[in-house]
């Protein structure tokens, strides 16, 4: 930084002080030529966290400040040794990221030039302790009040945040200090024990321990699970003049509930209904209101673009980022879409609510907004924050369409539906329950006729399960005989829990208040890496490595797997940033009890290594006869003989996709490129060569009957792989 921040300059001369000045002097001679100044020299400087955030922050700031991108952490805890001194009150030992070098170098010289320099990295703990680092790089006084935070890039948002600058929030900085000293300790000393009795290179985390420690053990439950049999009975029937049909279950006798276990006892039931009649015996109406859900938190966001649209976190997060970061919308300019998406917070501002109160009533009327405006409540959340909500309500998804990526626009319309929805007027729904009298029996049936759509007419969340639930019952009246169009029993068995998906497995940990928005994608990706998870379909199943490594763990560390436990970390850790716990204390109380555990395992974890057990498949090793069975390489799965190292057999492990070959006819294959990038490509090769980026589907052309492909993105189409075809539509027709 130039010496402006550090002194007053002396005031300039007089111009007649210096006339004088001048003809005192030596002989005239030729001057030298002043430097040109350089570039951003006296200018203020705004240091954020990506590239794509200062551009869309540098259109609002205007000429008199240069904007540079940090590209995140630029110091941090070295890898090469665990870097917290331990017999120092565990003082971590932070030293410049190697890779950031070139930056590092960058930031200073900007620095050095600028006569004022704010920190505007991300406003969360990882965004406040990058902002501290970077005080202490550049070397700027404590205490400066040079910390701005924008909650949305618009230019109010970056307006309202450089008119209110403040100190770094120490307590921000020290949760997050916490944060990483706990997972160095645990990864860096519980590592190497896993070195020791599995293999090298695998590690351990305080999250990531828990992650694979639940979806071990849902995977246990599936696997013990016994199925029970169990009956239904179902009634269809009508009305006398009404031949609308509906059905009606059996409830059980006289008030009480029948469980029906096996067929003897349904056959029994359907012996005595025999010839029955069947009379309403009561009809109750009521009203059913069902509100609004709030807007999103980073959760459930992950959560609901997974259910919809198949998207894993780390693709919804990315689409969320860039959606906030700023982009150019035709018609409004450069802006970020969406408020900060890493947030656990329901509140809304009220300029929000005012721009999502107007939309509704000049779109839908007075109706559909409420007489008392929706004020969501958080649980344990930074309150400093919104709920993710788009930063300009009045920009529909319509209009920001053009301008979109296929992810971007799914996940900007899924944030803006939700808010509008939010602040919207309860869907009312008349509901209808009707006993029916069967020799003895009841059965039951109700339905409902929606009166009133309210939110709904935007935004619907309901499930797949609700969507099968029958309409309105025709009007029945007690004593009514009906008429019995069909009775039978239905044999069911119980059903095993569901194994994870990503959005099951981030609604749990969020649940039990494990992680933050912030952890959840990362996490996950985490053990899909390290492989000790690995997705089938939608499902996360624990791999052999997984199950392995989890015991272990269990066997001795065994509050680093325990939810209550690591649920205990992070609300000590939200109590630093609160400032009502120090930091080392939080550490101190850890590392006492883990330090025994640590000696134990030690001791414990001795003799020979882990033999892993691999996957056996039913291809025939054509040398040698043997089954051959699943092995990990650097370029994902392949086929490997067990007979190693007597056969040294091996070959690629093949993955199906959907539709054929556009050229031969043959099968299509899903395959991996060098750089990890997958594609898809003919079965023949090499005789044939056909290959694609874009995804085959089932479908075949309405024109020429090849396979159709699916081109993601801001382009994305549906178009038949026949080069010699021109038959393609849009992504929304389908």
């Amino acid at each position: 930084m130039t010496e402006t921040l550090q002194h007053q300059q002396p005031e300039a001369a007089s111009a007649e002080e210096s006339k004088v000045q001048t003809a005192a002097a030596k002989p005239k001679r030729k001057t030298a030529k002043k430097p040109a100044a350089k570039k951003g020299a006296g200018k203020k400087l705004v240091i954020v966290e990506s590239p794509a955030k200062g551009k869309t922050i540098k259109k609002y700031l205007g000429r008199g400040y240069e904007v540079v991108a940090s590209m995140g952490h630029i110091r941090d805890l070295p890898k090469s040794k665990l870097g917290v001194d331990i017999e120092n009150d565990f003082t971590p030992q932070y030293i410049n990221i190697r890779s950031q070098s070139a930056t590092i170098k960058e930031l200073k010289a900007q620095a050095k030039q600028s006569s004022m320099v704010y920190l505007a990295t991300d406003p969360d703990r990882e965004g406040e302790a990058i902002s501290w680092h970077l005080t202490t790089l550049l070397g700027l006084p404590e205490g400066l009040q040079n910390r701005v935070t924008f909650n949305e890039i618009t230019k109010t948002g970056v307006k309202n945040g450089m008119a209110a600058p403040r100190t770094i929030d120490m307590d921000l900085v020290d949760a997050q200090q916490a944060r990483r000293v706990l997972d160095r300790l645990v990864g860096y000393k519980i590592s190497p024990l896993l070195w020791r009795k599995i293999r090298s290179g695998l590690s351990a985390g305080r999250v990531q321990s828990v992650v694979v420690s639940l979806i071990v053990k849902r995977e246990d439950e599936i696997l013990s699970f016994v199925p029970e049999e169990y009956w239904s009975i179902e009634a269809v029937l009508h009305k006398q003049d009404n031949f609308k049909e509906f059905t009606a279950k059996f409830l059980g006798k006289n008030g009480e509930k029948i469980a029906l276990h096996n067929k003897d006892e349904a056959d029994a039931i359907l012996k005595e209904l025999e010839g029955a009649r069947y009379v309403v015996q009561e009809v109750k109406l009521g009203t059913r209101k069902k509100s609004p859900p709030p807007p999103f938190i980073t959760s459930t966001l992950q959560q609901e673009a997974s259910r919809r649209f198949g998207f894993q976190s780390r693709r919804t997060m990315q689409a969320a980022q860039e959606l906030y970061e700023g982009m150019d919308v035709e018609g409004f300019g450069t802006l970020g879409l969406i408020t900060y998406m890493r947030t656990d917070s329901l509140r809304l501002s009220d300029e929000a609510r005012q721009g999502a109160k107007e939309y509704i009533l000049s779109t839908y009327g007075e109706r559909y907004y409420p007489e008392t405006p929706r004020i969501y409540k958080s649980k344990n959340a930074q309150d400093g924050h919104e709920a993710i909500r788009p930063t300009t309500p009045s920009i529909t998804p319509a209009m920001a369409k053009d301008s979109l990526t296929s992810d971007q626009f799914k996940i900007y319309k899924l944030v803006w539906e939700r808010f509008m929805a939010s602040q919207m007027e309860s869907c009312v729904m008349k509901t209808v329950r009707a006993l029916i009298d069967a020799n003895g029996y009841t059965f039951g049936a109700s339905g409902y006729r929606v009166e009133f759509d309210g939110y709904t007419v935007l935004y619907d969340e309901a499930k797949d399960e609700e969507k099968t639930q029958q309409g309105m019952l025709p009007p029945l009246e007690e004593q009514e005989e009906l008429v019995l169009q069909n009775l039978q029993g239905n044999q069911h068995f119980t059903a095993p829990p569901p194994r994870y998906t990503e959005a099951s497995l981030i609604k749990t940990l969020e649940e039990n208040g494990i992680g933050r928005p912030s952890t959840y994608a990362p996490t996950i990706g985490t053990v899909l890496s390290r492989r000790y998870v690995e997705r089938e379909g939608r499902q996360l199943k624990p791999t052999e490595l997984g199950r392995v490594t989890n015991q272990l763990i269990t066997d001795n560390f065994h509050e680093i797997v325990d939810v209550d436990f690591t649920a205990n970390m992070e609300s000590q850790l939200d109590l630093v940033e609160a400032g009502k716990l120090p930091w080392k204390q939080v550490i101190r109380d850890f590392y006492g009890e883990f330090e025994k555990e640590l000696e134990a395992a030690d001791q414990n974890i001795t003799g020979e290594k882990i033999a892993l057990q691999d996957e056996i498949t039913d291809v025939i090793c054509e040398k040698c006869g043997r089954n051959m069975v699943i092995k990990h390489g650097r370029y994902g799965k392949f086929l490997a003989c067990p007979g190693y190292p007597e056969c040294k057999n091996t070959k690629r492990l093949v993955t199906k996709a959907e539709g054929h070959c556009p050229r031969c006819g043959r099968e299509l294959e899903e395959k991996t490129s060098k750089k990890g990038k997958k594609f898809f490509g003919c079965s023949g090769y090499p005789d044939c060569d056909f290959m694609t980026w874009d995804t085959p589907l089932k479908d075949t052309c309405p024109v020429c009957g090849k396979t159709l492909l699916r081109k993601n993105g801001k382009n994305g189409k549906i178009y038949c792989s026949n080069e010699h075809c021109d038959f393609e539509k849009g992504l929304d027709e389908v």
